[in-house]
């Protein structure tokens, strides 16, 4: 049975485990068809997104990581380039007639579901408890997903329910930004 919950420190390995086998670094062309993720994180980062964020939220089976998914306000992912480049591009959109900023917003993701648990609907417990977890401080939700990852575009799109709001391009790649409000849950 698949539990969902707030990570903490004991869950960071399970966590890091998971983001590394499902790193698009890590795989083969084949197993990238069926989803990827590009951010890596080191001990250190995982640390202070669990301990000062409350930002990861997992979904087990008994001790197993199955699932996860990240989020955290701007000024934790600010040291990222990528990051840094959506921070300044953020406000050029707006979502409901409201202009995107990094005070009404937060990044979420990366997301990942262990392949053996894929279409058991831990995507969207993780997604929608990662969602009210944040929707205390934030009332806007903002992602990115790269356009040759088209299977998360879908997950996102059609379970999680987000919209798209704009395209973007950084460092060679095409991206969707998408965007929900916090309180969007079924």
């Amino acid at each position: 049975m698949i539990t969902v919950c707030q990570a903490t420190l004991n869950d960071m390995d399970g966590v890091l485990a998971l983001l590394k086998a499902n790193h698009v670094s890590s795989m083969t062309e084949e197993e990238k068809k069926n989803g990827f993720v590009t951010t890596n994180m080191t001990k250190e980062q995982m640390t202070r997104l669990i301990s000062d964020e409350d930002g990861v939220t997992v979904a087990k089976d008994g001790d197993k990581i199955v699932a996860f998914a990240l989020a955290a306000s701007w000024d934790y992912w600010k040291e990222w380039p990528f990051f840094q480049y959506m921070i300044e591009i953020l406000p050029e959109n707006s979502y409901n007639g409201e202009p995107l900023t990094v005070e009404n917003s937060y990044q979420y993701g990366p997301v990942c579901v262990d392949k053996d648990y894929r279409g058991s609907g831990a995507f969207e417990k993780v997604f929608f408890a990662s969602l009210a977890n944040m929707e205390k401080r934030f009332p806007y939700m903002a992602t990115f997903v790269n356009k040759v990852n088209p299977r998360s575009f879908a997950a996102h799109t059609r379970k999680a329910k987000l919209d798209e709001v704009s395209s973007f391009s950084y460092n060679g790649n095409n991206y969707w930004l998408l965007c929900c409000k916090t309180s969007n849950r079924p």
